[in-house]
């Protein structure tokens, strides 16, 4: 009898131990225990991504446990796939391959340990398990045998120790396939022999289901190496990454907001530490909602690693799963899974954040560590506005600015110290003169400047902020005051590709056409999936430095990402006719009349875009050719 107080409860059992582990450590002890440590590491954080968790872990054994059969057979799977790819790049002598053994059973509970036969049964089905594999009892079969897309071996039931019964026992095939029941003389399955042909067919139906959900839901996918000769651009000579948007795993798609929200935290944290390069959000949003693999990305953008994730949020809590993986290599670097509160969301985008940067083996001045994690607010309620501001102004149109500019007031009245809040608030102003939206352009201007003066203020390493004092500045004309900003916003956040735009937008105005060019280049490359206007304007540094086929070809490009891009149309007009081209200059001419009426060639001719007048006239001369006035 049970002494009364214990607690007993049914449980998935989870049981593993090292393969010739003995003489892994008579061979070369410090090797085997960083290794055995490593391996601890990755199966501690893959059994509490699927909500199970560690209760012992002597020598080379580890005993975990799960409230679900499903959690534990899935997490096993995960394990000896990992395991798979870790010890493939290692010499043969010097793998180490693990057995699992899976239990579902009644156990006594006192204080965080577990015992009982429950337990006994799971560590001697672990030593049924072949080098790399899985077994599990008929028990827990019994729970997943049509909840699991794998296949399933029956090996018999065995007589094991301290065990009063025979087990019975299943190896878990990690493919997709037919379960395989090896059947005794006293074995009769008596449906089997009266309806074969139908339980044939039910059979091939269940299978082509599985196989279905298996490779379209379930499956964790093989990542296959991306290939360093295939990618779209050189790696860089410092660690480079992409970090995909997290997956909102949610049943409401409004959590779209705190997931995108924390993506951006994390690109712009990473876009700070000068001994990285940081793919820009613009680019690998790009990705979001598509099945993209993991080699796809890495060769479209030039990056050796990739950071994804998935969040899901209930009530107050938020439960974050991230991995890094080694795009070049195909294996995961980390991966580890977050239970907390949403009022800890801040620390945790930071924490998310500081592990990449300790995995890639980057050092932190103490200068850039304060710059990156410094936060624009603390209160929760101020940044979820500011997350809904910065998702209208991405949108980039009239009614959206103005949705974005409202959202930003209030973020301000919730915190008037939220610095973020202030630079989008200036911003939508300036769209306002861009858009044509506002009746005073210089009121916009003027209360534009004085947001970003405000946000600068607040938090002075506010690169974002900068960038818009360069933009500002070089609409008055003021290219020297622009460059200046602009030169600063990159110092503080090297792979901010819109820093680099902007700079290179100014850098054209002033004739410094050459520079302007490489400068624009790197903002592609920084944001190889750019907006409309980085295309225009390194279209328009190619044009003013004679280069008329490479100012056509980026001006195309232009106008594909936004077909109603009036200023595009404009210089490849003036391009065209430029380059004798006249009908193609005629034709771009009437779209740029269909995008705009209104249009006016003296209008166009007095604004401060160009300091050097010569470069003004020649763009002027170009439009006259094509038919504008």
């Amino acid at each position: 009898m049970v002494q009364e107080g214990f607690k007993r409860k049914l449980t998935a059992i989870l049981s593993a131990d090292v393969e010739g582990y003995s003489r892994l450590m008579g061979e070369d002890e410090e090797a085997t225990v960083q290794t055995l440590t490593t391996y601890r590491e990755v199966m501690t954080t893959l059994i509490e991504q699927h909500n199970g968790k560690v209760l012992d872990s002597p020598g080379d054994n580890l005993l975990a446990e799960f409230v679900s059969v499903v959690d534990a057979v899935q997490c096993a799977v995960a394990v000896q796939k990992e395991f798979q790819a870790r010890n493939a790049e290692m010499p043969e002598s010097r793998r180490m391959e693990f057995r699992i053994g899976i239990n579902l059973g009644d156990v006594i509970e006192e204080k965080e340990r577990i015992y009982g036969d429950g337990v006994n049964i799971a560590a001697r089905l672990e030593g049924l398990a072949k080098p790399g594999g899985i077994c599990i009892s008929k028990t827990a079969f019994d729970h997943i045998e049509s909840k699991l897309p794998y296949g399933y071996e029956f090996i018999g039931d065995h007589t094991v120790k301290n065990i009063t019964k025979p087990v019975g026992a299943y190896r878990v095939v990690m493919e997709p396939r037919v379960t395989v029941v090896k059947k005794t003389k006293d074995e009769k399955p008596a449906i089997v022999r009266r309806m074969p042909f139908l339980f044939g067919a039910v059979a091939a139906l269940l299978l082509a289901v599985a196989v279905g959900i298996w490779q379209f839901y379930i499956r964790r996918p093989t990542i296959e190496p991306a290939s360093v000769e295939k990618m779209a651009y050189p790696l860089p000579d410092k660690p480079s990454i992409a970090v995909l948007p997290f997956e909102n795993i949610s049943s409401d798609p409004e959590q779209d907001l705190i997931v995108d929200g924390i993506t951006d935290s994390i690109i712009t944290g990473l876009s700070q530490v000068p001994d990285l390069f940081v793919v820009a959000q613009n680019s690998t949003l790009s990705y979001k909602g598509k099945p993209v693999k993991i080699r796809q990305v890495s060769e479209e953008l030039g990056v050796r690693y990739v950071l994804g994730g998935s969040v899901q949020k209930a009530g107050d809590r938020l439960r974050i799963n991230a991995h890094l993986i080694d795009a070049t290599k195909g294996n995961h670097l980390w991966a580890k899974g977050y239970d907390r509160e949403l009022k800890d969301l801040f620390a945790l985008q930071d924490e998310i954040t500081k592990k990449v940067i300790t995995e890639l083996k980057v050092k932190l001045t103490e200068g850039e560590a304060e710059r990156i994690w410094a936060k624009c607010t603390d209160n929760l309620e101020s940044y979820l506005k500011q997350l809904q501001s910065e998702q209208h102004f991405r949108r980039k149109n009239k009614d959206d600015n103005f949705l974005a500019q409202q959202m930003a007031e209030e973020a301000i009245a919730l915190d008037p110290e939220n610095a973020c809040a202030y630079y989008l608030l200036g911003h939508t102003h300036l769209n306002d003169v861009l858009f044509r939206s506002t009746n005073s352009p210089r009121k916009s201007m003027d209360r534009a400047f004085e947001l970003a003066k405000k946000a600068l203020s607040i938090n002075e390493s506010l690169f974002s902020a900068r960038n818009l004092f360069g933009s500002i500045y070089i609409i008055k004309g003021q290219h020297e005051k622009a460059i200046a900003e602009v030169e600063r916003a990159i110092a503080l956040a090297p792979n901010s590709a819109q820093s680099h735009a902007v700079y290179g937008w100014a850098l054209y105005n002033l004739g410094r056409y050459e520079e302007s060019i490489a400068i624009l280049k790197k903002a592609i490359r920084l944001n190889p999936i750019p907006d409309s206007i980085v295309f225009y304007f390194l279209g328009t540094a190619y044009f003013l430095n004679g280069q008329h086929k490479e100012a056509i070809t980026a001006l195309k490009k232009a106008i594909h990402l936004q077909p109603k891009n009036l200023f595009a149309h404009i210089m490849l007009a003036a391009t065209y006719a430029s380059s004798g081209h006249k009908d193609e200059a005629y034709a771009e001419a009437a779209e740029v009349l269909k995008i705009n009426p209104g249009f006016s060639l003296d209008y166009w001719a007095k604004m401060p875009t160009f300091k050097n007048q010569d470069d003004k006239d020649r763009v002027v001369e170009g439009l006259r050719r094509a038919g504008l006035k």
